[in-house]
């Protein structure tokens, strides 16, 4: 059964950088369809980048396209996004997911991950 457990996040200024870490135990995350997701406080959940168990092209949601990006290292088990020019609209509740069914990645089809960590909360204020 496979468990995830984001690390990371933390209160940045806009224009600042932050790694987050998605630590898998119980399974093998390189079997797995792989993403982020977020959710803004009153919003719906975003996907925000994923990647698929081949380590294939990643995918990136308009609004993060050339200041995210996904990395998963299948020794570790642990995917990583990396977060660059932070904006203050990028403030959410950010999640790992895993989805144990498809073999491509969506970042619109957030209801087809199955395993979710519990979040990382990051926030960008000046």
């Amino acid at each position: 059964h496979l468990q995830l457990v984001e690390s990371g996040g933390g209160l940045v200024q806009p224009g600042g950088s932050l790694r987050l870490s998605c630590a898998a135990s119980g399974s093998t995350l390189g079997y797995y369809v792989v993403a982020w997701i977020r959710q803004a406080p009153g919003k719906e959940r975003e996907g925000v980048s994923c990647i698929g168990s081949s380590n294939s092209i990643p995918y990136y949601a308009d609004s993060v396209k050339g200041r995210f990006t996904i990395s998963r290292d299948n020794v570790k088990n642990i995917l990583y996004l990396q977060m660059n020019s932070l904006k203050p609209e990028d403030t959410a509740v950010y999640y790992c997911a895993a989805d144990s069914l498809s073999n491509y990645c969506s970042v619109s089809e957030i209801n087809a991950y199955d395993y979710w960590g519990q979040g990382t909360q990051v926030t960008v204020s000046s």
